[in-house]
């Protein structure tokens, strides 16, 4: 690998990291400014949306200029198209996270209205799943990169179960149901960022093994690291 390859790998993979840790806050936010009916944290998650939009633009534009210039193979042509699709995830996770910044902006002044333990337990688990997503992609921990895979299901199970709880809450009050709706959209947006932070997990996979398991994610077992080699 060339000096020069080196030093535009490390910078473009050092902003990328910047990113993920902006995309990471944004989404604690998120649920913060939800749970606690907090405009100004809802407000901030809006505001930073427009950087983490430039931010990754400019990866994007970055690794591009690396297989151009420099037209890597194997490990680093790897590490670059797993760059590409970490920083696409990312920016999804932070559109997510703005739209539920949103919502709770939408229901700040429904102070009856209870928000289900479900849906509060389901957002710990996601930023949690988001956390240790991008810890395993920092530090290449395939392990943890598996588990966070296999975890995926836990939160499709977990959103199901805020449903029903949302639905007997709109039965129970009519004038509670613009305020559920918005808790629907909020548990659909948790559950997609999941999905991506599984994504990113995935792609750390591809990265070090060049082994492709996003689609073999049927259940737990699915992404066990001794399948996923054979």
């Amino acid at each position: 690998m060339s000096r020069h390859l080196i030093h535009d790998l490390e910078e473009a993979y050092n902003r990328l990291l910047g990113l993920s840790a902006s995309v990471e806050e944004m989404i604690g936010m998120s649920v913060r400014s939800l749970v606690e009916r907090n405009s100004d944290l809802a407000e901030r998650v809006i505001a930073r949306d427009e950087y983490v939009d430039q931010t990754e633009v400019r990866i994007e534009e970055e690794c591009l200029k690396i297989l151009a210039m420099h037209q890597p193979v194997a490990a680093d042509l790897r590490r670059i198209a797993t760059m590409m699709k970490v920083n696409n995830d990312l920016e999804r996770m932070a559109d997510l996270a703005v739209n539920i910044a949103e919502r709770a902006l939408s229901i700040r002044s429904e102070g009856e209205f209870p928000i289900p333990q479900q849906l509060t337990g389901m957002a710990a688990m996601t930023t949690s799943m988001v956390r240790r997503s991008l810890d395993a992609f920092v530090q290449q921990d395939l392990e943890l990169a598996y588990q966070v895979i296999a975890g995926d299901d836990a939160i499709d199970q977990m959103n199901v179960r805020v449903i029903d709880e949302l639905t007997r809450l709109m039965a129970q009050r009519s004038d509670w149901i613009s305020t559920a709706l918005h808790c629907f959209s909020v548990s659909r947006h948790l559950e997609r960022i999941a999905d991506h932070a599984a994504n990113i997990a995935s792609d750390l996979v591809y990265m070090v093994e060049g082994i492709i398991v996003r689609h073999r994610r049927g259940g737990p077992s699915d992404a066990l690291p001794t399948q996923a080699a054979g």
